[in-house]
């Protein structure tokens, strides 16, 4: 099933004694992956200018009706874990602390390039990094959905339009589609592209670059995000681009 990232955008936490915890403020994607690996909860009060991650490990399974999304945390174990400040971004230090506060799996591997560099354990590897004072210079290439949700799209002849909502896979938290808005009008059409699909990322120019013409782009099958997203559409959409399908 395909969610949109803009309507998940407010859902509330639940912490296990069923206390409400906050709202998710924004979500953190891995740029070379694209899998969200963290949910950022704002609340008022006790976070200020901080905030806290939560991995999707944590949490279950989502009420849509209720727009709750519970979270197998405890309020106590949600407060007393590291702060992450909101002007800075997340290094891969930080990281490790909140993996290791809570007890999550490590996603990352520490990047290859030295002999003498321990393989097999994810901590053995981290524990080295560590020790080596790589962490601190790491790059955990996590991105602000909020942020790309400010992007352009720029196709191999001209602008075609801009990000308007990214639609993730909810039982892998990977974003499959951008969902592209090709002009600034209420009435625009949206139509979708697959990150596997873009030519790269211009993080410094705020902009999406796709290898194919414009007009290829804002002719391709309309998205409708009040129809809910399905094979028949999937396939009409890998057709048309000449694409295999996703298995």
């Amino acid at each position: 099933m395909m969610r949109s990232v803009i309507r998940l955008g407010g859902y509330r936490l639940q912490a296990l004694n069923g206390d409400r915890i906050g709202r998710v403020h924004d979500f953190l994607f891995d740029d070379r992956t694209w899998t969200v690996r963290y949910l950022v909860l704002r609340t008022g009060g006790w976070l200020s200018r901080r905030k806290k991650l939560i991995s999707p490990v944590a949490l279950g399974e989502p009420e849509w009706s209720s727009r709750t999304i519970p979270v197998m945390l405890s309020v106590k174990q949600i407060k007393e874990s590291p702060d992450i400040s909101v002007d800075k971004p997340v290094s891969l230090q930080r990281e490790v602390e909140l993996h290791e506060y809570f007890g999550w799996e490590p996603y990352w591997s520490v990047e290859e390039g030295s002999e003498e560099r321990p393989s097999g354990q994810a901590g053995e590897e981290t524990q080295y990094a560590r020790d080596t004072g790589e962490l601190e210079d790491a790059d955990p290439h996590l991105r602000s959905v909020l942020e790309i949700l400010t992007y352009k799209v720029q196709a191999s002849d001209g602008k075609a339009g801009r990000i308007a909502d990214l639609l993730l896979e909810e039982e892998s938290w990977v974003i499959r589609y951008l969902v592209i808005k090709t002009s600034f009008w209420r009435s625009a059409k949206r139509v979708l592209i697959s990150p596997l699909w873009m030519k790269g990322v211009s993080w410094q120019d705020r902009r999406i670059i796709i290898d194919m013409p414009v007009k290829m782009i804002i002719n391709s099958p309309t998205y409708n995000p009040s129809i809910p997203f399905n094979g028949d559409f999937e396939a009409r959409l890998n057709e048309y681009y000449g694409r295999q399908r996703k298995r």
